[in-house]
């Protein structure tokens, strides 16, 4: 007969490694599932982390392989690989992989993260982590008092926008259309902001810089011209990293999976964590703690008792 896991943790990021860790200390049978060759998922790519408790100025590089560190000294057993499908037969379920291996649990934590939608212009890539960023909330601090962009003009560019107005000494809001998308309340406080600037019709056609952003080449109706920055906030949407889910566990419109703070979904014995789930706030911090509540609800589900 073919092993049965206790839990099976989907993803290696904060959340994942995070829920290794406890399920480890609580003894289950578990497994971790990663997709790519280094674990941290999203936190790989930031050139600083400021943040994190205990830790600040620790680049996301160091603090992914702090958490795999931890996570092997406690014995995380890892398979890397790319779950394809989900099912469930009487309790049990089956995670197959890309290769059509099948591994079987009683419990699953989904920890597959997100990805922040991107411009895809010339100069994004190569600059990411030295001035291009996809979290004011993470990254603003480090440009007080500099000139920064913000893209988008949906409720987290405009909150981007506010945040950033705070520290730095000018803001640009780029948006492609001639009306904001946030909300109302939203778009009055970024309008009665004397040094945000909103620039209407406008597109970013490439991000300029050597080691660090210099300036963006925005497109205004035509006219075409380089605006001189120290960073660029990409605000134009995440997408979670959860299509093979869908019809699994309840999603909301955008694809998140609806889960609380316990990280159960609609499905018994399957969990939700990190940027994957419905939350207000996506940090590595919360997400840690997403795998910590996870592990809690999945123990309590395995041995009989309701939360």
């Amino acid at each position: 007969m073919d092993k049965i896991y206790d839990l099976i943790i989907i993803g290696s990021g904060a959340a994942g490694l995070s829920a290794s860790v406890y399920a480890c200390r609580a003894e289950l049978d578990a497994l971790v599932f990663e997709k790519s060759f280094s674990s941290g998922g999203q936190i790989i790519n930031t050139y600083e982390v400021d943040n994190y408790l205990g830790l600040p100025g620790i680049s996301g590089y160091e603090l992914a392989m702090k958490f795999r560190e931890h996570a092997e000294k406690t014995g995380v057993k890892f398979e890397n690989g790319e779950i394809a499908s989900v099912s469930e037969k009487d309790g049990i379920k089956c995670l197959e992989d890309s290769n059509g291996n099948r591994y079987y649990t009683r419990s699953v934590i989904i920890a597959s993260g997100a990805e922040h939608r991107q411009l895809g212009v010339e100069g994004e890539e190569r600059l990411k982590g030295m001035g291009v960023s996809y979290c004011a909330t993470c990254d603003g601090a480090f440009f007080r008092n500099k000139t920064v962009a913000v893209v988008g003009g949906g409720d987290v560019a405009l909150e981007d926008a506010v945040f950033l107005s705070g520290m730095c000494s000018r803001v640009y809001l780029i948006h492609r259309r001639n009306e904001l998308r946030g909300a109302k309340v939203l778009q009055n406080k970024v309008m009665s902001l004397d040094n945000v600037n909103i620039l209407w019709n406008s597109t970013v056609e490439e991000i300029k810089g050597e080691n660090s952003v210099s300036a963006a080449t925005v497109n205004t109706e035509g006219n075409v011209y380089d605006l001189e920055i120290s960073g660029i906030f990409i605000a134009v949407g995440i997408k979670p990293y959860s299509d093979i889910f869908r019809g699994f566990v309840d999603m909301d419109e955008n694809g998140y999976i609806i889960a609380d703070e316990s990280g159960k979904t609609s499905r018994e014995g399957v969990y939700a964590a990190g940027d994957v789930r419905t939350k207000a706030l996506r940090q590595i911090i919360t997400a840690a703690a997403d795998g910590a509540n996870c592990v809690y609800s999945a123990e309590k589900y395995l041995k009989g008792i309701a939360l």
